[in-house]
């Protein structure tokens, strides 16, 4: 296995989207984990394999490509990033799809990643598709996939090793008049399945990364051990019949696939409008996840996936422009949690003053509409489209709980920052008072794809915040707001989030052979995001 560092990071992949107006996001928690948002550790693995083709067992060569973050938290989720599988497979796979009168390939790849910690383990599935390559007159196949990858998160402090395993080839043969309307996610008729299993001489067993896990992790020094199936880990010291099959699962990595299921089977909180809340026709719902750094701290905060209605506003004409048709619109949203306009409470630990561990568990509260003013320009040459999007949110963050190096603190029923967070607003005479602004662009050229932020298939906006001082904190007479304040207040905190597919109540799309789910069965967000660095 080779593993190089490139010299600049490479830019991540751009989300493909295609729809509409308006835009939503909503802030990420602003206690810093000890984990900072520090640039990543690039891989890239060339590994041998052994793959099933029609004329034979034949080697091929898999190299695989990520970003992985230096190191992590405990409970922190994160998803490898720029995510590239290269496979080359021998000239006989060029033959046997000739064979089946193919001038061209479309691949697809279901990669299987061990992800262990310690004596767990756990089964993450890569998969990347690909646009159609035209077969070689002579010599091998390549074939180079891309694809989003599930989350995983440790459980606990040590180090978290990722591990190639067996690989699945979906190859659908078509001519180079074929309509380019296939459906790379699964096999279809005709095409060819092709096994390949990692071979016995792979460099450490297929080992792609190590990311060590919590301040305390073994992953400090020394080189990783490959431990990325249950056989390299070895069978716990408990015997069987005593609860260790149940423990063993309670301390597996946890892999949060990013494709998702039925709104039961997911652990994110319930997102749907109900009797207290009832949709209208312009109702929308989606889950919005993220980071936000803070700068004193040099870390990072990790906000799980919240549920926010949105109220889509109607196209107004905007400023008359002479090479553009311009449209505003303004939509108003709200957090939604158990009838409140919060998010769930969340946990988050961090190093205050850089010694002493501090966990606290909070709420970002609403004190007001958040407001999304979103324009749209048309261009008359091209009919070229851009979306630039404000988003102005008054949020306050409230600390429920509160433990310094082990030891509860009693912080009270009203701590929380004083104001709002606060940004630089680029309206401020007619956007006054104290409020979060994030920003986010979508652009769309006829034919393509829509790229960057837009209401209906989300994207990523960021900001920047200060964070106010903290008051009401504290009970009989101990008073912690300096502390809270000097350890997190202040200003230069950026902050990037990123929002899912949103469910249109009145127009549901469900998950169908020709049609990505955007709404479950009971109209709540098909698509729970995946936070990005």
């Amino acid at each position: 296995m080779r593993v190089q560092r490139a010299a600049a990071q490479r830019p991540s992949r751009a989300r493909t989207r295609t729809t509409s107006i308006a835009a939503f996001v909503v802030l990420a928690a602003l206690i810093p984990t000890t984990a900072s948002a520090t640039g990543p550790q690039e891989i890239e693995a060339e590994l041998p394999y052994i793959c099933t083709l029609p004329s034979g067992r034949l080697p091929a060569t898999v190299r695989i490509s990520a970003d992985f973050p230096e190191r992590a938290e405990a409970g922190e989720a994160f998803s490898p990033a720029g995510v590239t599988t290269t496979v080359e497979l021998p000239a006989e796979a060029v033959a046997d799809l000739t064979a089946r009168e193919a001038s061209e390939v479309r691949a697809a790849t279901r990669l299987a990643v061990g992800v262990a910690q310690n004596a767990a383990t756990a089964t993450a599935t890569w998969r990347g598709s690909a646009e159609p390559v035209a077969l070689p007159a002579s010599g091998p196949l390549t074939l180079t996939t891309k694809g989003e990858v599930p989350s995983v998160a440790g459980r606990s402090d040590g180090d978290l090793t990722f591990t190639a395993g067996d690989l699945a080839i979906d190859l659908e043969p078509g001519t180079t008049d074929t309509a380019d309307t296939a459906d790379t996610s699964t096999a279809g008729p005709g095409s060819l399945t092709v096994d390949c299993s990692l071979a016995e001489d792979a460099p450490d067993q297929g080992l792609l990364a190590t990311v060590p896990v919590g301040t305390g992790g073994p992953g400090a020094s020394g080189p990783p051990s490959p431990s990325g199936s249950a056989e390299a880990s070895g069978p716990p010291e408990d015997g069987p019949g005593d609860g260790t099959e149940e423990r063993q699962g309670d301390r597996s990595p946890k892999v949060l696939e990013n494709s998702p299921g039925t709104a039961a089977d997911r652990d994110v909180p319930p997102c749907r409008y109900d009797e207290q809340h009832p949709p209208t026709d312009v109702s929308l719902n989606a889950y919005v996840t993220g980071y936000a750094n803070v700068k004193k701290m040099k870390g990072a905060a990790y906000l799980p996936p919240s549920c926010v209605l949105i109220e889509q506003g109607l196209p107004e004409t905007g400023p008359p422009d002479p090479e553009y048709l311009i449209f505003d619109t303004v939509s108003y949203a709200n957090f939604h949690y158990q009838e409140r306009k919060q998010t769930p409470p969340f946990d988050a630990t961090f190093l205050s003053f850089d010694f002493a561990p501090v966990k606290a568990t909070m709420v970002m509260e609403q004190t007001g509409p958040m407001r999304i003013d979103s324009r749209m320009r048309m261009s008359l040459i091209d009919f070229t489209t851009v979306t630039d999007t404000y988003v102005r949110a008054p949020l306050v963050l409230h600390v429920l709980d509160l433990e310094v190096n082990g030891t509860p603190l009693d912080v009270g029923s009203g701590c929380r920052t004083e104001t709002s967070l606060t940004s630089v607003d680029p309206d401020p005479a007619n956007f006054p008072g104290d409020h979060l602004v994030l920003y986010g662009r979508g652009e769309q050229i006829i034919g393509l794809p829509a790229t960057g932020y837009l209401l209906l298939s989300g994207g990523v906006l960021s900001g920047e915040a200060t964070i106010p001082a903290f008051t009401g904190c504290g009970t009989d007479g101990e008073d912690l707001d300096r502390l809270l304040t000097a350890s997190v207040s202040g200003p230069g905190n950026h902050i990037k989030q990123v929002q899912g597919q949103t469910c249109a109540i009145a127009a549901p799309v469900f998950p169908s052979p020709t049609n990505e789910g955007q709404c479950t069965e009971d109209l709540q967000p098909y698509e729970v995001p995946v936070a990005e660095r």
